[in-house]
């Protein structure tokens, strides 16, 4: 009779459907290059700069032709772990929006936060929260000292360098081979990490410090890019093979998980935290110095509002979602990563967390999909001292609009607008602003009136005694920096 019972229930159990395993959530990598401009790969118009890499890259996934961070290194990287912009975390520039001397500076500027508050559930937070393991290796650039660490910030590990390329140092300390660059040693931790945590989703977060000065590459490298005749825009020997050690990088990664099996199960993102260091003969009186790259077509670079400093590369792959080869110029920007990964992570924001961007993963499934944003838009409430004169700025307080084909820049110093159509003139030549002024007081009251729901911090014009006390030369010229330019 026990017999009889234990045969039934064996075939009873054999009877019934097997529930199927969850799925896994995809792995994610993001790796972000440092001051890489908008043209600095084959993919994106380069006949110099040779990125082997990041072209096949490209050609198994898609390339946003219209996507946007903020004009320098610390605000991008506050905007893509908080999905906030600027105004809503303080953090417009690095360390003080109090550049050059204060006589040639013709307005007060609000103080500017170096470190991301502690109260912000963060992008790794909550993707660890998913389930996710959670590792960054390289510039971290939102506060380095404990409790500001990114291993107090979501991260399971991370490893803060940036700086130097060579005889580097890391928070916290790891022995590095003599020699190494930066470049490659981060490139070993991020590849090791995947191995590690193969068996379980992950969010692996490598920005590099290279491409971003100084100007340092391998020496190899180096010699044979010499032997190279420059070509269309691109001419610079030592910085073309910054490129290539980057994109060496993202070749490493890229072989790492197809050895692993990971390939399909992964999205791979890769963009740059700002515009390249050059174009600058499009913003300010020419110079002899040009800086190091040309993000030509685009007017300006690092530092500014216009195109050149704001527009970068972004490429995801992702296969069988995102489709292969594809290109897309619906515009986006780095408010919507956090709000993207979340969605594809499965994991969701805290009960009334602000988040500014939208998701971007519509865009990614379908290039002709058309995201549901009225504009996206920037502050710069500081200076930034000029990077090719050794007087000036690459820009005063400033801030901007895109909206649909059209983007507005409006100067807090002297109050004047700039209006473009980037549809059809993406270099930012010709000036709509006289043209068409009713667009223009429509884009600049939208402006303001994101600043007033934002809290932006906004300067205050100094009075007429204060500048005659300060002897301020003309905005466009500044008399003398108190500090040597920095390129941030």
């Amino acid at each position: 009779m026990i017999l009889r019972v234990l045969l039934s229930l064996a075939g009873l159990a054999t009877a019934l459907p097997v529930a199927a395993a969850a799925p896994r959530s995809p792995n994610i990598v993001y790796v972000l290059a440092d001051d890489l401009g908008w043209t600095d790969l084959g993919c994106q118009g380069s006949t110099y700069y040779r990125t082997p890499n990041l072209d096949r890259l490209a050609a198994q996934g898609l390339r946003l032709q219209r996507y946007y961070n903020s004009q320098n290194c610390a605000p991008t990287r506050a905007v893509l772990m908080s999905g906030l912009y600027a105004p809503r975390t303080g953090m417009y520039s690095v360390n003080t929006l109090e550049r050059g001397a204060a006589a040639d500076r013709r307005m007060h500027v609000p103080p500017n936060e170096t470190r991301l508050p502690l109260d912000l559930f963060i992008l790794p937070q909550a993707l660890r929260a998913a389930g996710y393991a959670t590792g960054m290796f390289g510039k971290w650039h939102l506060g380095t000292a404990r409790p500001h660490h990114p291993v107090d910030r979501g991260f399971d590990e991370a490893l803060v360098s940036d700086g130097r390329h060579f005889n580097f140092t890391t928070v916290p300390p790891v022995e590095a081979p003599q020699g190494q660059y930066l470049a490659d040693f981060l490139t070993d931790r991020a590849v090791d990490f995947i191995g590690r945590n193969r068996d379980r989703p992950f969010f692996l977060y490598l920005p590099h410090f290279a491409v971003h000065t100084p100007i340092e590459a391998k020496p190899e490298l180096v010699a044979e890019w010499r032997e190279r005749k420059p070509s269309g825009r691109h001419w610079h020997p030592t910085y073309a093979a910054m490129i290539q050690s980057v994109d060496e990088s993202v070749g490493r990664i890229a072989a790492r998980l197809a050895e692993l099996g990971l390939e399909r199960d992964t999205v791979f993102i890769f963009s740059s935290d700002n515009g390249g260091l050059g174009s600058y003969d499009r913003t300010e009186p020419p110079s002899e110095k040009r800086g190091f790259t040309d993000n030509g077509p685009l007017r300006g670079g690092k530092g500014t509002l216009y195109e050149g400093g704001l527009r970068v590369p972004f490429i995801v792959r992702w296969p069988g979602v995102v489709p292969a080869g594809t290109v897309s110029d619906h515009p986006a920007a780095h408010i919507d990563v956090y709000p993207t990964l979340l969605e594809i992570a499965g994991g969701r924001p805290r009960p009334g967390q602000v988040l500014d961007g939208v998701s971007l993963l519509p865009l990614l499934r379908d290039p002709g999909v058309r995201l549901d944003r009225a504009a996206i838009y920037w502050h710069f409430p500081g200076y930034l001292e000029s990077y090719v004169h050794p007087q000036g700025w690459r820009t005063g307080p400033v801030g901007a609009i895109h909206a649909g084909n059209h983007k507005l820049l409006e100067f807090f110093e002297t109050g004047a607008v700039e209006l473009y159509d980037l549809a059809r003139d993406p270099g930012e030549t010709r000036d709509l602003a006289a043209t068409e002024p009713a667009r223009a007081a429509e884009l600049r009251t939208q402006l303001a009136s994101w600043r007033t729901t934002t809290g932006a911090a906004m300067p205050r014009r100094k009075t007429p005694a204060e500048l005659a006390a300060g002897e301020t030369t003309s905005p466009a010229r500044g008399r003398r920096a108190a500090t040597p330019p920095d390129p941030n």
